[in-house]
């Protein structure tokens, strides 16, 4: 898929282009890794409404940290391309 330039909506957003597989560039991706790494690591499951249930938890947990989501999506992300 081809970005076209000449239909941009917003004048102050610099594309930076990202390689075909990078999760250490996305936010979403880091975002998972810590709620896997602090709140699902080592932990047993009885089944699947309990894996629902414990990532709820972990992602209420997450949005209740001051400035969490705020300092995860704000990253210098030109300096790692």
């Amino acid at each position: 898929m081809a970005y076209d330039e000449s239909n941009s909506l917003f004048s102050n957003v610099t594309l930076l282009p990202l390689p075909p597989y990078s999760p250490e560039l996305n936010p979403v991706e880091q975002l998972w890794q810590q709620i896997k790494q602090r709140f699902l690591s080592n932990t047993t499951f009885q089944n699947y409404d309990d894996i629902i249930e414990r990532s709820c938890q972990a992602w209420n947990e997450i949005l209740s940290e001051n400035g969490f989501i705020k300092n995860l999506c704000s990253r210098e992300w030109s300096f790692l391309v």
